[in-house]
C-alpha cells in the first residue's frame, strides 16, 4: 500500500489530464449546452432540470442549484466520499499514471486506500472464476447456472464464479498476493472467526457487483446446499463497506449504462439471474437492486442516466411477479413515480414467471415480448386495486371507486387524469361524471392547506442589474483574465455584493492569477462554491468576447461605482461649512470634480461599445 504525500508535481499532472467531462461522464449524461460548455443532472442532489454544467476548457463543474464545484479530484471527493490522496490516486490509475510519494505514512490506525480494497476485490472475482472451473464440488454451481439456460459464455460475461466448500480458501489465495487481514475485512470478503478470518461466502454462487465506473465492490451470492446444511439465507450480499452502498448500487449497471442513456430506457428486475436473462434475450437496459427495497438513491441514480427532465422524458419499466408480493410491489413503485420526469410502466407476466423462469420456458423472445407488453403503472395500481372487490354488485363498485379515486388524482401529468377517469368509468361501469366528482373530491381532501403568510424576500436579490453586472466582471476574471486589463483600476467600492467583494479581495491579494491557488487559499466554502459557479457560468453577451468589449463591461462598472462615490461626496459636501471648513471644503469639491470628469470618461468609454 502506498504511503506518504503524493508529490505536488504529480497531483498537477494528474489534475491537468484528467478531462473534467470524461471523469463526469461516469457518473453524469452531459450534453452540449453551448458555449463550449455541456450540462446534465446534479449526482449531488435531486432535480428536475438540468443545472450541472461542465467546462471542458476550464476543468471545473459546477451546479448552480446546490452550488457545488470543482475539478476532477473534486468531483471524485464528493461522488464517491473519497479523500483527496484517494481521489488522485484513481484519477492515476484511470490514465494509467505511476504516482511518487514524499515521506512516509504516519497514521497509527488503519488506513483505507480505495485502489487495494478494488483490487482485492478483483482479485476475488478471478479467484471465484477459476474455482467454478475446476472439477468436484464446484459441479453444483455449474449445474445450476445450466438448469437456468445459462451456459459456460453466459457464465464468463457476468463474471460468475464459485466460492469453494472451504473455510478459508480465498482467505488464503488473497494472502499470497500481499493482502492484509485489514483490508481484506474492510473489502467485506473475509469475517471473523473462532481462530481468524475466514471467508464470507463458502459453497455458493458469486456475482461480482460493480459499481457505475465499473469497479468490482462487492459481491452477491447464492446458496447451493439444503437448509439443513447451509442455514444462512437463500442471497448472501455485502455488507455495508466503504466501497459497497447497497442504497447507492445498481446490479448490472455498468453494463446497461450506455444503452439505457442511448434508449431512453432502464427495466428495473428484482434478482441477478434476471438480470442475466433479461441481457442474454436483448434487453440491455436491465438493472437490479442488491438485497434492498428500491428506493430514492436508485432512483437519482437512474434519472441522472436517462437526463430524466422535461425536455427528455425516457421510460422506466417494472417487473415484477404475477403474486401478491409483486403488486404490493408495484403499489409501492406507484408512490415513486411521482419522482421521475420519465414514463413509468410495469411488465408482469400472466403466468406469474420472472424473466430468468421466462426465458428457462419460452426463449429469449418470450422476455423481449414481456417487456413489449409493458402497461404503464397507474392502469396496472388501479386494476390491482378494483380487482380486490366485486364490481358486480353495485356496493363493490363504489368500494372500488372510493379506492382508486385517490390513485388518479396523484397522476402528476394532468391532462392524463381525464383519460384514466373514462378508463376507470368503464371498468367499473359508472358514468364518467360520477368518477370525475370522485376524483375531484379525493384530490381537494389532499391538498394542503396553502400558507397564506407573505413570503421572506432575500434581502440581497442578484438578478438586480448592477449586481449582475459585477459577476459579470468576476467572470471575465476568471474565464479571461488575459483580456481584464483594467482589473487594477476598478475602484474600492465596485463590488458591493460581500461575496464578490470578498472574492474581489481575494484575487487583489494573488501575486499570479491561479484558479486553484485561488480555490485552495479560500477558507469560506461559499466563496469556493462561487468561484467555480462563475468559472463555468457563461458569459452574458451574443457578442464576440473581445478585449474592446471586456474593457466597455469594466468601464460601464467603473461609471457605476464612481457615481455611488459621488453620491457620496455631495452629502460630505453638504454637512461641510465653507466659510469655517474653507480648506477641506475646497478639496473636496476638487475630488467631486475630478470624479465628475472620470465618470463621464467611463461612460462615453462603455457607450462606444455597449450603447
Amino acid at each position: 500500500m502506498a504511503s506518504g504525500r503524493i508529490r505536488d508535481e504529480d497531483v498537477t499532472y494528474v489534475r491537468d489530464n484528467s478531462a473534467i467531462d470524461d471523469v463526469v461522464s461516469d457518473f453524469v449524461q452531459l450534453k452540449g449546452a453551448g458555449g463550449g460548455q455541456k450540462k446534465g443532472l446534479c449526482p449531488f442532489h435531486d432535480e428536475k432540470s438540468p443545472s450541472f454544467h461542465v467546462t471542458p476548457s476550464k476543468g471545473y463543474f459546477h451546479c448552480f442549484g446546490c452550488g457545488v464545484g470543482g475539478d476532477s479530484i473534486a468531483f471524485l471527493m464528493k461522488i464517491d466520499h473519497l479523500s483527496f490522496s484517494e481521489s488522485v490516486e484513481r484519477l492515476a490509475d484511470r490514465m494509467g499514471y505511476t504516482l511518487r510519494y514524499d515521506g512516509t505514512n504516519t497514521n497509527t490506525g488503519p488506513s483505507i486506500n480505495r485502489s487495494r480494497l478494488v483490487a482485492a476485490n478483483v482479485a476475488a472475482m478471478n479467484f471465484y472464476r477459476e474455482q467454478i472451473n475446476l472439477p468436484g464440488t464446484a459441479q453444483v454451481g455449474r449445474d445450476f447456472l445450466q438448469k437456468r439456460s445459462f451456459d459456460k459464455a453466459a457464465a464468463e460475461l457476468f463474471s460468475v464464479g464459485y466460492a469453494p466448500d472451504e473455510w478459508d480458501g480465498l482467505y488464503k489465495h488473497l494472502k499470497t498476493l500481499g493482502f492484509t487481514d485489514s483490508e481484506l475485512s474492510l473489502a467485506g470478503l473475509t469475517k471473523d472467526g473462532s481462530k481468524g478470518p475466514i471467508d464470507r461466502y463458502r459453497n455458493r454462487l458469486v456475482w461480482p457487483i460493480k459499481d457505475i465506473s465499473g469497479d468490482v465492490v462487492g459481491f452477491g451470492a447464492r446458496k447451493l446446499a439444503s437448509d439443513e446444511v447451509d442455514q444462512g439465507p437463500k442471497y448472501l450480499n455485502t455488507a455495508e463497506t466503504p466501497l459497497y452502498k447497497k442504497s447507492q448500487i445498481l446490479y448490472g449497471l455498468d453494463m446497461a449504462k450506455k444503452e439505457i442513456a442511448k434508449k431512453r430506457q432502464v427495466v428495473i428486475v428484482e434478482g441477478y439471474t434476471d438480470v442475466m436473462a433479461a441481457h442474454l434475450a436483448g434487453i440491455t437496459t436491465a438493472v437490479a437492486t442488491c438485497g434492498t427495497a428500491f428506493g430514492d438513491e436508485h432512483i437519482r441514480v437512474i434519472r441522472r442516466l436517462l437526463m430524466d427532465d422535461d425536455a427528455f422524458r425516457g421510460e422506466v419499466i417494472f417487473t415484477f411477479d404475477g403474486d401478491a408480493a409483486g403488486q404490493k410491489a408495484a403499489l409501492r413503485a406507484f408512490g415513486d413515480d411521482q419522482k421521475f420526469v420519465a414514463q413509468t410502466f410495469v411488465a408482469v407476466e400472466p403466468s406469474g414467471m420472472d424473466p430468468c423462469d421466462l426465458r428457462i420456458e419460452s426463449g429469449d423472445a418470450a422476455v423481449r415480448d414481456l417487456i413489449a407488453r409493458r402497461v404503464p403503472l397507474f392502469e396496472f395500481a388501479i386494476k390491482s386495486e378494483i380487482a380486490k372487490y366485486d364490481v358486480n354488485a353495485a356496493e363493490g363498485r363504489v368500494s372500488a371507486l372510493n379506492q382508486v379515486a385517490p390513485l388518479i388524482g396523484k397522476i402528476r401529468d394532468a391532462s392524463l387524469r381525464p383519460e384514466y377517469a373514462r378508463l376507470v368509468a368503464g371498468w367499473l361501469g359508472l358514468e364518467v361524471d360520477i368518477v370525475t366528482s370522485a376524483i375531484k373530491k379525493s384530490t381537494t381532501r389532499s391538498v394542503p392547506s396553502q400558507n397564506l403568510e407573505p413570503a421572506v424576500q432575500s434581502e440581497v436579490n442578484l438578478r438586480d442589474p448592477i449586481l449582475m453586472m459585477e459577476r459579470e466582471v468576476l467572470k471575465i476574471k476568471l474565464q479571461h483574465p488575459e483580456l481584464a486589463k483594467d482589473w487594477a483600476l476598478l475602484e474600492k467600492n465596485a463590488f458591493t455584493y460581500w461575496a464578490y467583494h470578498q472574492l474581489r479581495t481575494q484575487l487583489d491579494q494573488m501575486p499570479e492569477f491561479n484558479i486553484q491557488k485561488l480555490l485552495e487559499t479560500s477558507d469560506s466554502e461559499d466563496i469556493r462554491a462561487l468561484i467555480t459557479e462563475l468559472t463555468v457560468e457563461p458569459i452574458r453577451t451574443d457578442r464576440e468576447i473581445s478585449e474592446r468589449y471586456i474593457a466597455a463591461i469594466f468601464a460601464r462598472l467603473r461609471e457605476v461605482a464612481l457615481s455611488r462615490s459621488i453620491a457620496e461626496i455631495k452629502s460630505t459636501l453638504q454637512r461641510l461649512n465653507p466659510t469655517e471648513n474653507e480648506a477641506q471644503y475646497n478639496e473636496t469639491f476638487g475630488a467631486l470634480v475630478a470624479m465628475e470628469a472620470e465618470r463621464r470618461v467611463q461612460k462615453d468609454a462603455a457607450l462606444g461599445e455597449l450603447g
